[in-house]
């Protein structure tokens, strides 16, 4: 279970990733693009984890802040990040406004969600996002999943999956957001997966 298994990491997790977008700098470049696109108003980091990319986009001066489904990712982000909103909840059922955001991130926050079900995260996010406005989604390459039982230290039951670009693409423009730019990210030694990241729009 999602929940279970990264209530079970959060502090682990947290440890190892924390500093890596200065040990390799590589996510960056599609961030940065994004704070660059979205301006002023409210920016919602949807699967956060325990911050790490929260804090970063609020250093680059957004108004940004945290959704987990995990508590115990949730709890280490409050903790570390005191000066910034986090709350648990579902990226399924966002307890958001209509229009609220000017720009939503799902960085690698749908890597254990089966394509069936991206349609209907893409509708909700599209739902919250004002028009004008923004969703950066970063997502592992491929065209299948592999179980994940050891992560971060611990014992976890985890399905990780991959997509192909051009397909993420296509539902994102189903679900009614137009697409600025897809951006592969070189692949870090070490990974299993190559990566990219799509930066996408909601029509006025």
């Amino acid at each position: 279970m999602i929940e279970t298994s990264y209530n079970t990491v959060a502090a682990d997790y947290h440890r190892l990733l924390k500093d890596i977008l200065l040990e390799q700098p590589s996510e960056r470049p599609a961030l940065d693009r994004f704070a660059e696109l979205v301006g002023d108003g409210p920016v919602g980091d949807l699967g956060c984890g325990t911050g790490r990319i929260t804090t970063y986009l609020a250093s680059l001066g957004l108004d940004v802040f945290g959704i987990d489904l995990s508590p115990g990712m949730v709890e280490v982000a409050r903790q570390e990040y005191p000066d910034l909103r986090f709350e648990v909840g579902s990226l399924f059922d966002l307890d958001l406004k209509d229009d609220e955001l000017a720009g939503a991130l799902a960085w690698y926050s749908l890597v254990h969600t089966p394509r069936e079900d991206l349609p209907a995260v893409f509708a909700e996010i599209f739902r919250v996002v004002r028009p004008g406005g923004y969703l950066v989604h970063g997502f592992k390459v491929g065209g299948g999943s592999r179980h994940l039982s050891h992560a971060y230290g611990h014992d976890v039951d985890l399905e990780v999956y991959t997509f192909d670009p051009a397909d993420v693409s296509a539902l994102l423009a189903d679900a009614g957001f137009a697409e600025v730019v897809t951006m592969p990210r070189p692949q870090i030694p070490g990974e299993k997966d190559p990566q990219a990241a799509v930066i996408v729009r909601k029509p006025e």
